[in-house]
């Protein structure tokens, strides 16, 4: 049922003017313990638009205040962040595992939330919290927060049976000063007498620095995990921050050079060689920017979306386009990023962004499409951006057809990297770049890397050894085996050993984690797949034979962790019946992000160029490498011992 309301969406939807007239502002009351940061994520504005409308903000805010929020993306994902807590009344026969799977969160999580309430255990009818929202740092600007003390004044009129240490409790304030300020009190208290109390209180200042090259430290960072993140030496660091001297610290901010010196070649767009490095020897990561705040609602824009529906070929009854269904995926994967699409653009008319979009029909196999005739047939003169084809060649070709005009194409699904053109962006991260990912990681941990590799992934071998000469692989047996005291030899102690396993073979994989799980007494290992592949799923191997060796693998896509992330899913599972696809994902991440970046002053290719964006499930961090323009945003995933995948922070 689904598939047929979008289908039948796609046919009544020709053109988009998302236009929508807003009031110039909402209005909040401020909770008790929220600060402008939280304020400010929760409506998705700056905390300076916050100040703008109530300078004496700056003060401090109190529970019960009313401030006036800019109107903007408060309204873009009926998804306004939670600020408060996530509680749920446990059930007969629950356990703090089973619960902390059905929220998401790790049971030591929930013991830290809930440590007074589960001092006696759980118990049925309980009401427990299994969710607070998480506040990342801000790239962009820092909130400094001051405290004053204040001294408030104030009376109580004597109630009867009141005693000095109720008061006192009451108000927080010791019997002691209850007293120096009441004397005639030390003789006992009496009906309808008032006292005068004072008590002291705590206000916080908040202001902000909008520098944007700072960086604040993470846990348990040391100065070489920092200088490996932020490619740059601890004699710079330390020149910049002659704090450092002292110790790195948790919470400390630190400066980091200008912009000027980050590596970007001419366009901006950092260059990398063949073999994965940076041309130059000092690299500045992107920041993440949220688009949101500068977008430029003065100036209409022109959004294309090529879909390959290849509706010409579908049967109008409903029997026939259900039988096409089952055997075109290719439609099914066009519907599922349309569906997701739709969300943003959707979004998009909410925010009231003059962005007018149009989604065209591609008809194509493997080796021909109409893309020629769609764009000969229709005006492209004025399209800030194309979203589409899926195949990488049509791809390239419509990217060829558009280059005289600099129109910036988006190839949004596929894998493969082919043809260079300066107007051609991939938006899913190559395979190499998703191993290049991982050896970075093992670089930075100075780790101990050994491939299982089987004799069928002979082109796997190959490559690892030509980019990554350092890896040891273990031989086989005569059956086939690995020669598990040569693989045990090759292990190191005191170092982190990463074993890449890359095999089709269950048995082999099931031998390999075994043997490896057998060794982690004496031995700190960590199992790696170059990628996640169906024979990991055989009932053969038991899934505590990966979790307990935490596998580590790269992806393109995130978990979903924040509050944010779980709105959205919970958002298009209510209007699809279904929590989102990779390909929905795709479809909202990528069609959102590049009308944000249409309407940025400085449009869409040099938008590419300074930021790095980051959404539901995809980060959008373009490189230039060899020429080709591609994403690098990667994360890597793991499994962990409560059967969650986790990222690797």
């Amino acid at each position: 049922m689904r598939i047929f309301k979008l289908l039948i969406l796609f046919f009544v939807f020709t053109a988009c003017a998302a236009k929508v007239k807003q009031d110039n502002f909402l209005r909040h009351n401020v909770a008790k313990g929220e600060t402008i940061y939280q304020i400010a994520r929760k409506y998705q504005v700056t905390p300076f638009d916050i100040y703008r409308l109530n300078p004496d903000a700056k003060n401090g805010i109190e529970e019960g205040r009313v401030l006036l929020i800019p109107n903007g993306s408060s309204k873009v994902t009926s998804v306004k962040t939670e600020t408060k807590n996530i509680i749920h009344e446990v059930k007969a026969r629950e356990t703090l595992y089973s619960i902390a799977r059905e929220y998401e969160v790790t049971v030591p999580q929930l013991q830290e939330w809930n440590a007074e309430l589960l001092q006696d255990g759980l118990k049925k009818g309980q009401e427990i919290i299994v969710g607070k929202e998480a506040l990342p740092v801000n790239e962009n600007y820092i909130e400094v927060q001051n405290t004053k003390n204040t001294v408030e004044t104030f009376s109580h009129k004597v109630q009867p049976q009141e005693t000095l240490y109720g008061i006192s409790k009451k108000y927080h304030i010791t019997i002691a000063d209850i007293i120096a300020q009441n004397p005639e009190a030390s003789d006992g208290l009496k009906v309808g007498s008032v006292l005068t109390l004072k008590k002291k209180s705590e206000k916080t200042v908040t202001e902000i620095n909008h520098e944007t090259n700072l960086y604040t430290v993470k846990p348990r960072q040391t100065f070489y995990s920092l200088t490996r993140e932020l490619n740059i030496s601890k004699e710079e660091l330390v020149a910049l921050n002659p704090e450092l001297k002292e110790g790195l610290k948790e919470g400390m901010i630190l400066k980091l050079p200008g912009a000027s010196n980050s590596n970007t070649n001419t366009d901006g767009i950092t260059n990398i060689t063949d073999n994965g490095v940076a041309k130059d020897t000092l690299i500045f990561e992107k920041r993440v920017r949220n688009l949101q705040n500068s977008v430029n609602k003065n100036k209409k824009k022109n959004l294309v979306l090529l879909l390959p529906f290849n509706l010409s070929k579908v049967e109008s009854n409903s029997s026939s386009f259900k039988q096409t269904l089952k055997e075109n995926p290719l439609l099914n994967l066009s519907l599922e990023f349309y569906s997701g699409a739709i969300m943003a653009i959707d979004s998009a008319r909410v925010l009231g962004l003059p962005v007018n979009v149009k989604i065209l029909d591609v008809e194509s196999s493997r080796t021909t499409s109409n893309i020629a005739k769609l764009i000969s047939d229709n005006d492209f003169s004025n399209v800030a951006a194309v979203i589409g084809p899926f195949q990488n060649s049509h791809a390239e070709k419509t990217a060829e057809l558009l280059l005289k005009d600099s129109i910036p194409v988006i190839s949004p699904l596929s894998k493969e990297v082919g043809a260079k053109y300066p107007n051609l962006y991939n938006a899913v991260p190559s395979e190499e770049f998703m191993i290049k990912k991982l050896f970075e990681h093992f670089k930075a941990n100075n780790g101990n890397v050994v491939a299982v590799v089987s004799a069928k992934k002979g082109s796997t071998k190959e490559f690892l050894e030509s980019r990554y000469p350092e890896i040891k692989f273990p031989g086989f047996n005569a059956k086939g085996g690995v020669d598990t005291d040569q693989l045990k030899i090759f292990l190191q102690k005191g170092k982190k050993n990463y074993v890449i396993i890359e095999s089709e073979t269950t048995a082999q994989i099931l031998n390999v984690t075994n043997f490896l799980n057998k060794l982690q007494p004496e031995y700190d290992i960590q199992l790696v797949v170059l990628k996640l592949y169906d024979t990991l799923d055989f009932e053969e191997i038991p899934m505590t034979n990966l979790t307990e060796l935490n596998m580590l693998f790269p992806s393109n896509r995130k978990e979903i962790e924040t509050d944010t992330d779980k709105a959205f899913a919970n958002k298009y599972k209510k209007e699809n019946g279904t929590l989102p696809s990779a390909a929905a994902a795709k479809g909202f991440d990528i069609t959102w992000d590049t009308i944000l970046r249409i309407c940025q002053e400085e449009g869409f290719a040099q938008s590419v160029k300074n930021y790095k964006t980051e959404y539901f499930e995809n980060t959008f961090d373009y490189v230039n490498y060899n020429g080709n323009i591609i994403n690098n945003g990667v994360y890597l995933l793991y499994y962990d011992t409560d059967y969650t995948i986790k990222t690797v922070k």
